[in-house]
C-alpha cells in the first residue's frame, strides 16, 4: 500500500495566542501536486469525561458557548495545560474544577481527533466512576458552570432526541455506554 502522505515544503505561522496558533503550510502531495496555502489551526490537546457520582447518576454541566451564543449542556472537559503530565492527570484536574468530584477510577477510552483535516491536536475521552463531591468548584476567571446530575436514562433520551451539541462530548458518551454495557453496569 503507497503512502498518501504529504510533505511540508514551508510553513509560516500567521498568529500565535494561549488559546488559538495558526499556519500557512505549502505541501506536495505524493503525485507531485502542490498545496499551497493549506490553512492549519494548532490548539492543545483536550480531554473530556463521562462522569458518574456514586449514587449512579451522570455530572452534567450546563455553560455559555460563545460560538453557538447560547448555553448548553455538556460533560466535563477542557485543555490541557502545558504542565499537565498526563492526558489522566488532566482530567481528573479538570473534574475537580469544574465539578468539586474526585472519582474512583478513572477509565480511558481512547482519543479522538476533532476536525483531522485542519486541526492538530487530540481528545483524550474517559469514563469516570464513583464521584464524590470533596470541594466546590475552582473555576477560571471566565467560567460560570452550572453542575446538573441526572439518570442515565435521561442523559441517554438527551442522546437519543439529539439535544447534546457539543460533537466531541456525544463521542465520548457513546464510547462510555459502550464500556458501561462491557463492564456489566448498565
Amino acid at each position: 500500500m503507497s503512502s498518501l502522505d504529504w510533505k511540508t515544503l514551508d510553513s509560516e505561522y500567521l498568529f500565535r495566542d494561549n488559546w488559538l496558533t495558526a499556519r500557512r503550510d505549502k505541501c506536495i502531495t505524493p503525485k507531485g501536486k502542490i498545496v499551497e496555502p493549506y490553512y492549519v489551526l494548532e490548539y492543545a490537546d483536550w480531554v473530556n469525561c463521562v462522569a458518574i457520582a456514586d449514587d449512579g447518576r451522570v455530572i452534567m454541566i450546563r455553560q455559555y458557548r460563545h460560538g453557538l451564543g447560547k448555553t448548553i449542556l455538556e460533560i466535563p472537559g477542557g485543555t490541557m495545560d502545558k504542565t499537565d503530565p498526563s492526558p489522566e492527570f488532566a482530567m481528573q484536574r479538570e473534574l475537580l474544577e469544574e465539578t468539586g468530584y474526585a472519582f474512583d477510577k478513572l477509565i480511558p477510552l481512547g482519543a479522538v481527533a476533532p476536525n483531522p483535516a485542519s486541526s492538530n491536536n487530540l481528545t483524550h475521552m474517559f469514563l469516570a466512576t464513583g464521584g464524590k463531591k470533596i470541594q466546590e468548584q475552582h473555576l477560571d476567571d471566565n467560567e460560570e458552570i452550572e453542575v446538573v446530575l441526572m439518570e442515565m436514562e435521561d442523559v441517554e433520551q438527551l442522546l437519543k432526541d439529539n439535544q447534546l451539541l457539543q460533537s466531541l462530548h456525544v463521542t465520548c458518551l457513546f464510547y462510555s455506554l459502550l464500556k458501561l454495557k462491557e463492564l456489566q453496569i448498565l
